[in-house]
């Protein structure tokens, strides 16, 4: 026989201490579970509600909870990487205190039931408190806490407690099962038959056939008083088998990204919005916007294009899973107070006569002097007021009964439009498309409102499927208990886009470049100042229309030294920027943008 058939599968003996799993073990039994729940609530998910999964529940609470000054800081500090940054910080943040149950049910399982049943809590309450949440938003986190809590029951059982947390839970116990055990006696050379190197040497065939027999003895002694031979030391359980923990913690965190994969995956094949987006050609609007006027875009290096790219337009919202949503599926729906209730599918607004086509800029309230959320897009859609008027609204000017037009969105975003704005002639619009193309994804696929002149927070809803006519009195749309203006016209700003801040150029002619705007009252005139000099007026570009910002540039004769630049616009109310400095809240950021450049 060989040395590995030989050898017994007992149980190691007291000059071979029993291996016991680390507190890193218990901490990997809690990722393990913790990784178990979030595949399981994705697969879950997937079936029921694709947004209600715990990151993103929990994620979403979070923003809807944080104090507005720290969101604004985020926006400002990490711009849109707040979204991602977020959830790994809830990721991070949920590794954490898995980290800390599994090692808590290390010594104590309770601690582990309670703390799975606590994090399981936190994300139910995070689903359930969604606007749009239903009993089927409570399903994927309870489907996670129930597996989540089996696995780090069968996690720790295979890890064993160490000898002397067993002994504070069971000393008793074990005192008992001592004291018989060192009564009988038994002859010196039997207790030390296992231990001694003398039995197996021996050559003789009777010697080695007596063998068997001490061991059995032996092990009948250990197993009659497993303290005996420690005096007062505690019990020493099972060894920790790392092979078998290993086999089963690896195979259940593959198993649960798996899951979580393939239910993220048939979530979004589910909801189809990519393929619906896809098959959507959009037609030519009946009516296009006019051709771009000679002269509307400035040959700058550095400076914005006149029409921001699709996938350089900012994106600032509380979505952390981007909607895909179904076109063949989506419906609109407008109802309200002196409303008649109507509904309009994807194919009903693409075939309607009077598409329209216009140039806006859109900026968010969030955006700082200087700051980069303001974008400049074509944009193709159906003028709301013709769907208002179809519905038979009336503006608060006629009579109507409501000034507030609350627009949902499917993640349960709601945004609140004063319904004079929609309908005073000002080219506002259901838009579909966005400089030639349908709506991308993270822009509002498959319809979002697009108003010129004000602020996003309170007209630019994405993935918008539900329209009510109320008034500002009776609700409160997202912002507005957060601390924002409910009316936000958009502020007279303009921007410096090159020379950038810090930047060091070269002596001589230097143009300084940027874009103003004024939205729904157009940009009359850009002033720079070099340091505390004169204001010195900037060369407009070609203006497109009054609802889109317009380009400008001044030609600096620079000289070495520090200098800092500053703009300010006039719109054509004759109204100038104001130089005193604001915060966005409550209703847009004010103050001259100032850059500091060296010149050598």
């Amino acid at each position: 026989m060989s040395d590995h058939e030989t050898t017994p599968p007992t149980e190691p003996s007291a000059a071979q201490p029993v291996q016991r799993p680390r507190p890193r073990v218990g901490a990997l039994c809690g990722l393990v579970a913790a990784g178990a729940a979030l595949g399981t609530a994705e697969v879950a998910a997937a079936f029921l509600r694709p947004d209600a999964t715990p990151l993103i529940a929990v994620g979403q609470a979070v923003i809807d909870l944080t104090p507005q000054e720290l969101r604004e800081f985020a926006i400002s500090a990490v711009g849109e990487a707040d979204r991602p940054l977020l959830v790994a910080g809830t990721a991070v943040l949920l590794a954490l205190l898995a980290a800390a149950t599994g090692v808590g049910a290390l010594r104590r399982p309770l601690i582990g039931d309670a703390g799975i049943a606590a994090l399981a809590a936190v994300s139910l309450a995070a689903a359930l408190t969604r606007p749009e949440a239903d009993a089927l938003y409570a399903l994927p986190s309870a489907a996670g806490g129930a597996v989540a809590l089996v696995l780090l029951r069968v996690l720790v059982r295979t890890a064993p407690v160490r000898a002397a947390d067993a002994l504070a839970s069971g000393q008793e116990a074990a005192g008992a099962s001592a004291a018989p055990a060192a009564e009988p006696a038994r002859p010196p050379e039997t207790a030390e038959s296992s231990e001694a190197p003398e039995a197996a040497e021996a050559p003789e065939a009777p010697e080695a056939a007596e063998a068997p027999e001490a061991a059995t003895v032996t092990g009948a002694a250990e197993r009659a008083a497993p303290a005996a031979d420690t005096a007062g030391a505690p019990p020493r359980g099972p060894a920790f088998d790392r092979r078998r923990f290993a086999l089963l913690a690896g195979g259940a965190a593959l198993a649960s990204a798996g899951a979580g994969a393939g239910g993220r995956w048939w979530a979004a094949s589910r909801a189809g919005g990519e393929a619906s987006r896809e098959a959507v050609r959009l037609p030519r609007p009946d009516s296009p916007a006019p051709p771009l006027p000679d002269g509307a875009e400035l040959d700058v290096d550095g400076l914005s294009p006149f029409f921001t790219p699709n996938g350089d337009f900012y994106r600032v919202d509380t979505a952390l899973s981007v909607p895909r949503v179904d076109a063949t599926r989506w419906r609109l729906r407008i109802h309200g107070r002196g409303a008649r209730e109507v509904e309009y599918t994807y194919a009903d607004l693409v075939e309607r006569s009077d598409l329209a086509e216009r140039d806006v800029t859109l900026a968010c309230v969030s955006n700082r002097v200087g700051g980069t959320y303001v974008g400049n897009a074509r944009w193709i859609g159906v003028p709301i007021a013709a769907l208002l008027r179809e519905a038979g609204v009336r503006p608060p000017g006629e009579g109507g009964p409501a000034d507030q037009l609350v627009s949902r969105s499917t993640d349960g975003m709601t945004i609140g439009t004063p319904v004079e704005a929609l309908m005073d002639g000002r080219d506002a619009l259901l838009a579909l498309g966005m400089n030639g193309a349908p709506l991308p994804a993270e822009h509002g696929f498959p319809a979002r409102v697009v108003v010129p002149g004000l602020y996003g927070y309170v007209s630019a809803c994405k993935w918008v499927d539900d329209m009510e006519l109320t008034t500002f009195d009776a609700f409160d749309a997202y912002w507005i208990p957060r601390g924002w203006s409910q009316r936000a016209p958009i502020k007279t700003q303009s921007r410096i886009d090159t020379p950038r801040e810090g930047a060091q150029v070269s002596a001589g002619a230097l143009p300084i470049a940027g874009v103003a705007w004024a939205q729904h009252v157009g940009v009359d005139g850009v002033e720079v100042r070099i340091d505390d000099g004169p204001w010195r007026a900037a060369r407009l570009a070609a203006e497109d229309t009054a609802d889109t910002w317009r380009q400008w540039v001044l030609e600096w004769d620079a000289e070495p030294g520090d200098h800092t630049v500053s703009v300010r616009a006039t719109d054509k109310s004759g109204a100038t920027q104001t130089a005193e400095e604001a915060q966005p809240a409550p209703d847009g950021a004010t103050g001259h943008h100032t850059v500091a450049v060296t010149v050598t």
